[in-house]
């Protein structure tokens, strides 16, 4: 995934633009063009104690939910303890009633490199 991000960046952002925190999220949302045939995308959604970054919500009852927390210069364990300490996948456990995968991605402006960490948040029936 992250390979994936990096050769997006590298092709559709222009150099002066490059380290912008814009830009990755327009990286982003070109990345996921073609999961808009199975999720509605939505961009800084309400979600419990914050706002996530992206949030895919599944038109169907197979795909899972999906939230990422986007970072710059920080790390992808930074993205997903953000996550998990803000609440975020309790509204689409709910909402779903099935895991969610949470992803945290990390831009190093300095290296001009991306990182991906992924985690599944089981639903467990209480």
């Amino acid at each position: 995934m992250a390979k994936i991000i990096h050769d997006i960046h590298n092709l559709e952002i222009p150099i002066l633009k490059y380290n912008d925190e814009n830009s990755l999220t327009y990286v982003i949302s070109l990345a996921y063009l073609s999961a808009r045939d199975d999720y509605r995308i939505e961009r800084e959604e309400k979600s419990a104690k914050g706002y996530v970054d992206f949030a895919f919500h599944p038109k169907n009852i197979v795909n899972p939910p999906i939230i990422i927390e986007l970072k710059k210069d920080k790390n992808t364990k930074v993205a997903l303890e953000q996550i998990l300490a803000k609440e975020y996948a309790i509204k689409f456990l709910n909402a779903y009633n099935r895991n969610v995968l949470i992803i945290g991605i990390n831009y190093n402006s300095l290296e001009k490199e991306h990182t991906c960490e992924i985690q599944e948040i089981e639903n467990i029936k209480i």
